[in-house]
């Protein structure tokens, strides 16, 4: 079975997954009370209606009384995580020792309203208190840039025995590469320990030793991510000028069997169009909790690309 085969399998499977899946409203209710009213507050989580991850981009309606509150469409069964901030990063949500709140989450099933409580905000210039370590070995590569697009860094993880070893391995690039590996990057102060997991079952031979690539994101995440001119210019950043770095660096195999790209979110949207847009380069996509259905944003966008990208 050819890539494109398969990935139209999977679009006939998105499509029928549609049949039995209906809007929802949910009501995020928030209640600050060392806020004055007049302050603006935000949400954003990991839906298009939340603003996938950027910080200072859905603004939250002051009710009165500490209150906030926005409604957002959403698709059921859906999990949403998010979290609140006062316009960036700098200003998340906090607890009453300045320690970076852990993501909101609410499993949509029907209609609902979510009461949240925060009593407190990290102040601008004030560093996050983030523990973090990094097992293994990593390169960082700084200030990338393609067409179009934002510099940004990359993340380097070598599997173990790669200085001492002659042989080359595949590669897996992740997208928001900052959230992978190193705590002390992430936006959220929580990493996705990808360091620690490859090397324990490496170490075991449960999985095959492979190069991990991390491609940070920037403040055009969502746009990079799904379809549009700038998640074109994006896809081939990725194809044309990041693999061919990684390829001339690294002790890389470099047919399209060996080379696997991968996401969450929007970002497992993009990791199922670089197997779909350069299937002579990459053969696998991981794609965790893909937003393929988002009513709001990829679905229709990617449904479109799909069937304007030619065999």
């Amino acid at each position: 079975m050819t890539i494109k085969s398969s990935s139209f399998l999977l679009l006939s499977m998105m499509i029928s997954i549609a049949a039995f899946t209906q809007q929802i409203n949910i009501r995020f209710s928030l209640y600050a009370p060392s806020l004055p009213d007049s302050v603006q507050v935000f949400i954003t989580g990991s839906h298009d209606a939340l603003g996938n991850w950027s910080p200072g981009k859905i603004k939250m309606v002051c009710t009165g009384s500490h209150t906030w509150e926005k409604i957002i469409t959403a698709r059921t069964p859906s999990l949403l995580q998010y979290k609140y901030t006062l316009g960036s990063w700098e200003k998340e949500a906090t607890d009453l020792s300045g320690n970076a709140l852990s993501n909101f989450s609410v499993r949509a099933m029907e209609d609902a309203i979510v009461y949240d409580t925060v009593h407190a905000w990290r102040k601008p210039g004030v560093q996050k208190t983030v523990q973090g370590k990094i097992t293994g070995d990593v390169r960082y590569h700084k200030t990338l840039k393609g067409d179009c697009l934002k510099e940004r860094d990359l993340i380097v993880w070598l599997p173990p025995g790669y200085a001492s070893a002659q042989q080359r391995y595949p590669v897996i690039y992740m997208q928001d590469g900052q959230n992978i590996i190193d705590a002390t990057t992430t936006a959220f102060g929580t990493e996705w320990s990808i360091d620690e997991t490859a090397d324990s079952m490496m170490r075991i031979n449960a999985v095959q030793s492979a190069i991990i690539v991390g491609i940070y994101n920037t403040s055009d995440r969502s746009d990079e991510y799904l379809p549009g001119e700038k998640g074109a210019a994006y896809r081939a950043f990725l194809a044309k000028k990041i693999k061919p770095f990684i390829d001339s660096v690294y002790r890389t195999r470099t047919d399209r069997a060996n080379t696997i790209v991968g996401g969450s979110s929007a970002g497992g949207v993009l990791a199922f169009m670089m197997v779909w847009e350069y299937p002579e380069i990459f053969s696998r996509a991981i794609c965790m909790s893909p937003a393929f259905m988002n009513p709001a944003g990829s679905k229709g966008r990617l449904f479109n690309y799909v069937s304007t990208v030619e065999e």
